[in-house]
């Protein structure tokens, strides 16, 4: 065998052993351990860190709670307002303040009754020094008009590197054309401040007919949402029949809703004009169908499960309950992941202060759970 022949041997022959090892290093970091944190949880939707590994839990039906490092489950705060619990709605999602370990100070969203109906709210409140009760709680921003639905809240809230508050707002289902107008808060993302005031630099101040709290518009209902790696937002919403969609919200953008979709109407057939595309309205980063309902939303920052899914994006399955993980590569999505597989509705994803993945099932008896590496 000549010199040059002997070489592209070697190089096949380590060529062959780096896609082996590769393939081992991806099946191995998904390789987890599920350990249940805290259990008898009543459809719990949101989970916030606190100080000294405890978590603050919101459940549907209008409670807030504590539970210890243990998973010792303690007794509802006090404070929390009444809530529309009916339906999708009740109370849901809790971001601590980038500053909270300061200032104790935290913002939650609710289905908040009104006349008219009800609609999605975003309240600003302080933990109180016993960790007992709410305080200070005020709603500082109210998604307008209320409408009689108990459908399509929305209502996920990030904190974006700026300071000011990203919250997703349902489009109500019965309401839905409502999200190509600009004169109301259905099917919107709203940019506000930490006191509820339209954000500096939103896209439609100044507008005439247009409400300045608006980022984006043509969303359906989205229950996802989180920073990029690069700080950008990053959201999904849930389609009718098929068409779920994950999107990078830019300010001023229309994102379709209810124009285009890849989905359907329930019980069949197309939706408005069938079109799944038209010029100004933009097109989703990636979309299921059929629908996987999701719920939830996480980018793993840390290398607790291997430098393999560093990155990777995770969403929760409420339809087939699953955790989904998902490789980016140049903008787009290369492949999915089906994980924790158990069959209880994943309803919240996130990246804990330790760097592992934790998520809340939705279920009567709701779980929150810890994803161990082996």
């Amino acid at each position: 065998m000549s010199r040059s022949s002997r070489m592209f041997a070697f190089s096949t022959r380590l060529l062959a052993l780096c896609a082996c090892l590769l393939l081992r290093g991806l099946v191995h970091a998904q390789d987890v351990t599920v350990q249940a944190v805290a259990t008898g949880l009543e459809h719990p939707w949101a989970v916030a860190f606190l100080p000294r590994g405890r978590y603050l839990v919101t459940e549907r039906p209008g409670r807030m709670r504590i539970v210890g490092a243990d998973g010792r489950i303690g007794p509802p705060l006090g404070g929390v307002p009444p809530v529309v619990a009916a339906g999708q709605g009740g109370l849901l999602d809790v971001a601590l303040d980038s500053g909270f370990e300061r200032n104790r100070t935290l913002y939650f969203c609710f289905s908040e009754p009104g006349p008219g109906g009800n609609s999605t709210a975003l309240a600003r409140a302080t933990l109180a020094a016993d960790d007992s009760r709410l305080e200070q709680v005020r709603v500082i921003f109210s998604q307008k008009p209320k409408v009689a639905s108990n459908l399509h809240f929305g209502c996920r809230i990030v904190e974006a590197p700026d300071g000011n508050l990203f919250l997703t707002l349902g489009e109500r289902f019965s309401r839905k054309e409502d999200a190509q107008k600009l004169d109301n808060h259905l099917g919107k993302i709203v940019r506000v401040t930490k006191e509820g005031a339209p954000a500096p630099g939103n896209p439609f101040a100044g507008r005439a007919g247009a409400l300045p709290e608006i980022w984006s518009y043509g969303h359906r209902n989205s229950q996802g949402a989180t920073l990029g790696p690069d700080g950008r937002l990053w959201q999904h919403e849930h389609g009718p029949q098929g068409g779920d969609e994950i999107n990078l919200p830019q300010a001023g953008r229309n994102y379709g809703w209810p124009v285009i979709t890849y989905g359907a109407n329930y019980g069949g057939g197309p939706i408005g004009e069938g079109i799944a595309s038209r010029e100004g309205m933009e097109q989703p980063l990636h979309y299921w169908v059929p629908s996987i309902a999701p719920s939830g939303m996480a980018f793993l920052t840390s290398d607790r499960y291997g430098a393999a899914i560093k990155g990777n994006l995770f969403v929760g399955s409420l339809k087939f309950g699953y955790l989904d993980r998902i490789e980016l590569s140049g903008g787009k999505v290369q492949r999915e992941h089906k994980m924790i597989a158990q069959g209880e509705r994943i309803r919240d994803v996130r990246q804990g202060p330790d760097g592992l993945l934790y998520v809340l099932t939705d279920l009567p008896k709701g779980r929150l759970l810890r994803l161990a590496p082996r």
